[in-house]
């Protein structure tokens, strides 16, 4: 397992990056080899103390943030919230079965608004990133998305091998687009 511990407006201390360390070893038996942790640690007007924490592991992204008056009790509360997210998600990934299509490559692009704005002209691309789709059902969609806390998700359907786009409704529900049958 591999951590990054980084501080920010604070000055750095062994004791705290080694209890971030620690308290790591306790999501290590919920997924598998490699995991790599990046840990934000900040301190905002000397009393809110905020511990941001980013996993990613073979397949699987989490995001967890905690804010307290003691910087021990936030890396306590974003570690315990990161380990029921990983429990949770391993107990769905027991009821699924595993896909066995292809992955995809998708492209995502952001546009500056201005150039959308002036008539005539080209869009402006500010940034491009590619990254690969792994086949999953709706169900898992919908949980990576949760667990990544986005609005939406890409994802490959395992059934049909299509790609679909979950979504978060406004109404608290979730929305579903899909390709046409032909």
């Amino acid at each position: 397992m591999q951590i990054a511990v980084t501080f920010r407006h604070m000055e750095t201390s062994e004791a705290v990056r080694t209890y971030v360390e620690e308290k790591f070893t306790r999501v290590k038996k919920y997924i598998e080899e490699p995991i790599d942790a990046q840990a934000v640690l900040s301190v905002n007007k000397k009393i809110r103390h905020k511990a941001e924490v980013s996993l990613v592991a073979k397949g699987i992204t989490i995001k967890a943030s905690e804010e307290t008056n003691d910087m021990y009790a936030a890396i306590d509360s974003v570690v315990d919230k990161m380990e029921r997210q990983l429990k949770r998600y391993k107990e769905k990934l027991k009821k699924h079965k595993p896909s066995s299509g292809r992955e995809r490559q998708v492209e995502k692009t952001i546009l500056a608004a201005e150039s959308i704005d002036e008539s005539g002209a080209e869009p402006v691309i500010i940034r491009s990133r590619s990254f690969p789709i792994k086949p999953m059902s709706v169900e898992e969609a919908v949980m990576q998305m949760d667990l990544l806390n986005k609005e939406f998700l890409v994802f490959t359907d395992d059934s049909t091998e299509e790609i679909n786009v979950v979504y978060r409704r406004n109404d608290g529900n979730y929305g579903l687009i899909a390709p046409q049958g032909k």
